[in-house]
């Protein structure tokens, strides 16, 4: 008898948390649609930088350096990762701060909606985010610079993922160490630029003196810099850089997890 009443009031209090947490997501969906700055600076300005780049002319003459392909090929999966870099360290960790800083975290763990949907509800959405604009650079690339579309398409999807999720945990551990939202964009944008130059911001990986390539192949945006040329040329992303994505995806994830605190 107890076990016949036990189940149904588990079952309405797990419904209760799924429509809790499915509606803090559409609540932060709509807020995230009425940032213009986070959504032109994730989902715009990465494919607005390839135009820039693609538009001068010796960007698109082939280079021996990288192989024979030209510097705007080369771009292509730099902007990709560019757009993971702004939600994960830009856009991500000052908001979620501010949920902590204001209280709203603490008042929502009395309340079916648990403050671990907030968190889930914004990784899934700057995750979407920049997903999109990988797409849209992709389309762009393709359709105005004739970039061929990567070869090994499930390595290139699969190196992507990984790489988002990177990009995610990091931004993750930053509003985990950060306890407001100063010290949270302090933090996001001193680790910004080293991660720009990791991706291949201004200068390629595949331009790299050898020395510096390797060095920067074992931080995760390197890896995925890498993973995703070599797919988008048609070779299945080498496993030892899909392993450091892989890795760093565990790290950033567990020191996350172990560093959060919702009050």
């Amino acid at each position: 008898m107890t076990s016949a009443v036990t189940a149904p009031h588990a079952s309405a209090k797990n419904t209760a948390k799924s429509k809790a947490s499915a509606a803090v997501f559409r609540a932060e969906l709509r807020i995230f649609r009425r940032e213009p700055g986070a959504l032109f600076w994730i989902m715009v300005f990465p494919t607005v930088l390839l135009v820039i780049l693609g538009s001068i002319p010796s960007f698109r003459e082939t280079d021996a350096s990288l192989g024979g392909i030209r510097l705007v090929d080369a771009y292509v999966p730099v902007t990709v990762l560019l757009s993971l870099i702004m939600a994960g360290l830009q856009a991500m960790p000052p908001l979620i701060t501010g949920y902590r800083e204001r209280g709203i975290l603490r008042r929502m763990s009395a309340t079916p909606v648990r403050p671990s949907a907030v968190l889930g509800a914004q990784m899934a959405i700057h995750g979407a985010a920049a997903l999109f604009s990988s797409l849209l650079s992709l389309t762009v690339g393709r359709l105005v610079f004739d970039v061929a579309l990567p070869r090994q398409a499930f390595g290139y999807a699969l190196a992507l993922l990984l790489a988002i999720a990177c990009g995610l945990a990091l931004g993750a551990l930053v509003s985990a160490l950060a306890r407001t939202t100063k010290a949270a964009t302090a933090i996001g944008s001193a680790v910004f630029f080293p991660m720009m130059f990791s991706a291949g911001v201004w200068l390629p990986v595949q331009a790299m003196p050898d020395a510096l390539a390797h060095i920067v192949e074992l931080t995760p945006l390197g890896a995925a810099a890498q993973a995703l040329g070599e797919a988008a040329g048609g070779d299945w992303p080498a496993f030892s850089h899909l392993g450091v994505l892989v890795l760093w995806a565990v790290a950033l994830s567990a020191g996350a997890a172990r560093w959060f605190r919702w009050e």
